[in-house]
């Protein structure tokens, strides 16, 4: 979802990264900062994005975060492995036929 949402939205900080999950996912996944910073660090880490420190929109010093190229390759990966799981979810999830 972070990589998405800066894929979509360009560099965000923190704040701006959880505001917009919210709004996409209508108000179902709430990220707190605990929730939140430990996966940009890990995804920092991972060299899927970057961090720089810049000005946020109401003047306060923020961590803006961006997507890197290995991380846009990361994000084909992801899509792919995420099609699979919900195929096979698809066919446990199903109604057997004898339910019918």
């Amino acid at each position: 979802m972070v990589l998405r949402t800066l894929e979509s939205m360009g560099p965000q900080h923190g704040f701006g990264l959880a505001k917009r999950i919210l709004q996409v996912s209508d108000g179902v996944l709430n990220l707190n900062q605990g929730t939140l910073y430990p996966a940009l660090l890990r995804l920092g880490q991972r060299r899927w994005i970057k961090s720089r420190w810049g000005v946020s929109e109401n003047n306060r010093k923020a961590k803006f975060y961006e997507l890197t190229s290995t991380g846009r390759k990361q994000i084909a990966e992801e899509k792919d492995s995420w099609e699979l799981t919900v195929s096979v979810m698809t066919k446990f999830l199903a109604k057997p036929e004898a339910d019918l």
